[in-house]
This record gives C-alpha cells, structure tokens and sequence, in this order.
C-alpha cells in the first residue's frame, strides 16, 4: 500500500484556498458552454464566444474575481437578441482619485459612450460588430464633473477625483 505523503500547511494555502469554490464554478460554466457547442446548440449569431476572467487583491486585502465575455449570454435589457461583450475592466483607487480601466480593443473612439451616474459608470461601444457594455459600481462618491476620459490602443482609461467623504453628525439632547 502505497504511503500518503502530507505536505505541511502554510500561509499560500490559507490565500489560495478560498478560490477552489470560484474556480469549480467557472469550470462548470466553460463546461457547459462547450458541451453546448460539442451538441450543435450554439445560434451562429453568438459566435465569436468571449470568456475570462481576471483575479487580483482588492484595497481590503481580500481577493477580487472578475468575470467577463458574452458567452454567459449577458444580454442588455430592452435590446431584444442582441448579445453584448463585457470588456476587461479594473478598477484603481488612490488617495484623491478613482481610475477605471477598460479594455475595448477594434473599436473607433467616436463609437465608445461613457456616462458617469452617482456613485457609477456605464461603458457602452455603438458598433454592431463590436458590442461592448458594462456598468460598474465605483467603490467611493466621485466628482462626476471631474471625469476625463482617455482612449488609446485600445484600452480606455477613465480618471475620476474622489469626493471626501462626509463627516454627518446630530447633536443629541440629553434628557
């Protein structure tokens, strides 16, 4: 009988421990897709199928997993069949500003929509060969009259300034 060799824990288990459930969930999801594809089921109008993910440490220490592509069959609301590309997205807080960074490549500048809503944003590519959109929850009150945005290569760059956070508070009578 062959003896079980136990490797001893440490820090990195406890790190990468935590994503074995995101990942057996995304494996499941490209599972399916490909299945379907194997059976025939895919409608020519979803081809190209765009699936990924990207994995980095959110501001808190805590992992951030995001997933993007149209292969999920994210559609957007009210537009009937059309099927949307989610684009790459990170998001990059710093001490007086937040910078959105998105990845929309083969699209012309003049087609790429971008509309800051309180504490949003809303991505949106006016091409039909191309769909792209996304909205984004920012994770902090901005100055929405501040944004510029920056589109090149590719990669569009958007630069928010924050907005100090309001201090809020009641006197209380004492009784």
């Amino acid at each position: 009988m062959a003896k079980e060799v136990r490797r001893k824990r440490n820090e990195w288990d406890d790190l990468f421990g935590e994503f074995d459930g995101d990942f057996e969930n995304m494996r499941g999801r490209l599972d399916q897709i490909l299945e379907g594809f194997m059976r025939g089921e895919l409608d020519a109008e979803q081809c190209p199928l765009v699936y990924g993910f990207s994995m980095r440490v959110g501001n808190d220490g805590a992992p951030v997993i995001q997933e993007f592509g149209n292969a999920l069959g994210s559609r957007k609301e009210g537009e009937g069949k059309e099927l949307l590309r989610e684009p790459l997205t990170d998001i990059i807080e710093s001490e007086g500003e937040v910078r959105v960074i998105v990845e929309l490549p083969g699209v012309e500048k003049k087609e790429i929509k971008v509309n800051a809503i309180d504490r949003a944003l809303d991505i949106g590519v006016e091409n039909p060969d191309k769909p792209f959109s996304k909205h984004l929850d920012l994770p902090c009150d901005v100055r929405r009259d501040s944004a510029k945005a920056n589109y090149r290569n590719g990669v569009l760059e958007v630069v928010l300034t924050r907005v100090a956070p309001k201090k809020r508070s009641k006197a209380i009578k004492v009784e």
